[in-house]
């Protein structure tokens, strides 16, 4: 049916609008307002709902609700809501504006009908993000956000490419490219693996994430990747590349993360695994796998935002980040260790929380397809999971005692109320969907019939968990983090560039050297422009001496005032000149004709 339906995406762009003309004591109604009406949007869109908009000779399909789309769109309304609540004491109107659009950008694509719309919405989302990583205002963090606007611009117009090719052939609506293997189908998917973070096309997620702002970071974590993961779903459903993609997503993001000591890296690496399940089940393409994506998507995005506010939190509290430079704070800021442990078992996928009902699905549907490899691969990709989020991050960041390696003592500054909400809000439901599942289990497209909490099911999570918590006590001392950073993929395009600038530098100093020369002869060249004789006289005293002496006994010397008047070459030459010039020209044109 056609009917007039309010947009999602609108509610939050009148938000940020609102963000900008209000005083900074209303601020919070657009802030909050914005994200609020949104979800009360989402919620009153039935499938089938259509709001078509004619552009040129198409007729674009700006918002189209199915039941995917509609799953997507209450996931990103919660999380634009909770992450507003979460940067409420921030006082840069900026930040604010383009968290906001960000999620504008997020719920345009997942509602988009059609390419062109879902194209428009995905560039809002890259050219608004990108403020939340510039906004934290340092050097890296600079660095970091061109590095993220390139990559994002490489794959921007990758999708492009796909999309013109796809609507050169006459399809204009957005559908499964499934099979289709024809130039399309490879430009688009790459567009859209790049912003899943797919390896190797993945380290701009883990330079960038890191450097963002406090509260932006927290919508960094939700948006990119899995709007990527809906294209996936809606555009690619079953193929098979997709499911070796994501398992090496899997184990790839669980071994850096290990590895990793800055907090907030470690949980962008882990993006990379979790997302890695998803693709993984985008490719299985069943029913099945398909819903274990969408579910795994919704839960990823609470218990992952949980994760960056408590790593935020302990960030603005402390002003630090590294690992080797933490701990001992647990008595300070106790409520922030329980919101962000509920994060650590829900990610972990620990029975009663969110992970545990949405990861299994996939691993499940992996069986049930007689995957029995992806299925043993991706339940060692949990066990790095519990070690390194679940573990390893919680307590060199807030139980092991910084005194031991040498710290100085930690301050600790008191945190906004504000945040805690956000936290406390999050860890809710991370925790409500864990141990009432079929609330979610009810807004997947697809028919599900699945029981989570089987014995079976639960005692062999629980002796996988218990058997890493006892291989992380034993090997405690060699799990610490090191002040060293990982060399990942991106060196391939971030060593290159350091040549390129020191080749700039040498262009820098030739273009220097070049400048100065040039002021020098332009200030030796003003005074015959002044007095252009001086140049026929100055010639004539250095090839002749005699000619420049009649010169000069005829009254022509270096003090002779130029008259235009006088010694310009009179309009009739010009004329005759022009005339000659042209009529040679037209003679060459005939004879050529």
């Amino acid at each position: 049916m056609t009917e007039f339906t309010m947009h999602p995406s609108l509610f939050l762009a009148a938000g940020a609008l609102a963000v900008i003309l209000l005083p900074a004591r209303l601020r919070y109604i657009g802030l909050l307002g914005g994200p609020l009406l949104a979800l009360l949007a989402v919620f009153s869109l039935q499938v089938g709902t259509t709001w078509t908009h004619p552009f040129l000779t198409y007729e674009l399909q700006v918002l189209k609700v199915d039941a995917l789309s509609r799953v997507f769109g209450i996931i990103f309304s919660i999380m634009a809501l909770l992450g507003a609540t979460y940067a409420l004491h921030v006082l840069n109107r900026g930040e604010h504006v383009a968290a906001l659009l960000y999620a504008a950008g997020s719920l345009g694509v997942v509602f988009a009908g059609d390419w062109l719309t879902l194209f428009f919405c995905w560039e809002v989302m890259a050219a608004s993000s990108v403020f939340l990583i510039w906004y934290r205002r340092r050097r890296e963090s600079l660095a970091a956000g061109f590095r993220y606007l390139m990559v994002h611009f490489v794959g921007g117009n990758l999708l492009l490419g796909g999309i013109l090719l796809l609507m050169s052939q006459g399809n204009v609506a957005v559908s499964a490219l499934t099979g289709a293997e024809g130039p399309a189908f490879w430009l688009v998917l790459i567009g859209v693996g790049i912003n899943a973070a797919i390896v190797p096309l993945h380290a701009w997620l883990t330079d960038a994430y890191p450097e963002g702002t406090v509260t932006g970071s927290v919508f960094l974590s939700a948006f990119t990747t899995k709007v990527a993961v809906y294209v996936l779903v809606r555009v690619f459903p079953g193929t098979e590349l997709l499911i070796w993609a994501g398992v090496i997503m899997a184990l790839y993001g669980v071994v850096y993360a290990v590895l990793e000591n800055d907090a907030r890296r470690l949980l962008a690496y882990h993006i990379i695994s979790q997302v890695g399940y998803m693709v993984a089940g985008v490719g299985i393409g069943t029913e099945l796998a398909l819903n274990g994506t969408v579910a795994h998507a919704f839960s990823h995005i609470l218990y992952k935002s949980l994760l960056f506010m408590g790593a935020g939190a302990v960030i603005y509290a402390t002003g630090r980040s590294k690992l080797t430079e933490l701990g001992g704070i647990a008595k300070l800021m106790p409520w922030v260790v329980v919101l962000y442990m509920i994060g650590g078992f829900s990610i972990s996928g620990v029975p009663l929380f969110n992970g545990f009902i949405s990861k299994s699905i996939i691993v499940y549907a992996a069986g049930v397809s007689h995957m029995g490899l992806v299925e043993i691969l991706l339940h060692l990709a949990s066990v790095g999971t519990f070690l390194h989020t679940g573990l390893k991050l919680p307590y060199f960041m807030f139980v092991g005692d910084g005194k031991d390696r040498g710290l100085p003592p930690i301050t600790v500054r008191k945190i906004p109320a504000n945040m805690y909400v956000a936290m406390a809000g999050g860890a809710l439901l991370c925790t409500l969907y864990g141990i009432v599942p079929w609330l979610l289990y009810a807004e997947l497209p697809y028919p599900l019939a699945y029981e989570p909490f089987t014995t079976l099911k639960v005692v062999a999570t629980l002796q996988l968990l218990t058997a890493t918590a006892a291989g992380f006590w034993l090997y405690l001392k060699k799990l610490g983090g090191e002040p060293t950073i990982s060399l990942d993929t991106d060196w391939f395009y971030r060593k290159p560039a350091a040549k390129l600038n020191w080749i700039l530098d040498a262009l820098r100093g030739v273009k220097g050297t070049v400048e100065a020369w040039g002021g020098v002869l332009f200030q030796a060249a003003v005074p015959y422009v002044h007095n252009p004789l001086l140049v026929g006289v100055g010639f004539l005293r250095n090839v002749s001496y005699k000619a420049a002496r009649s010169l000069e006994q005829g009254g022509w010397t270096e003090k002779t005032v130029y008259d235009e008047h006088r010694h310009r070459v009179s309009t009739q030459l010009n004329v005759f000149f022009t005339a000659l010039f042209m009529g040679a020209m037209l003679l060459v044109l005939y004879t050529n004709l």
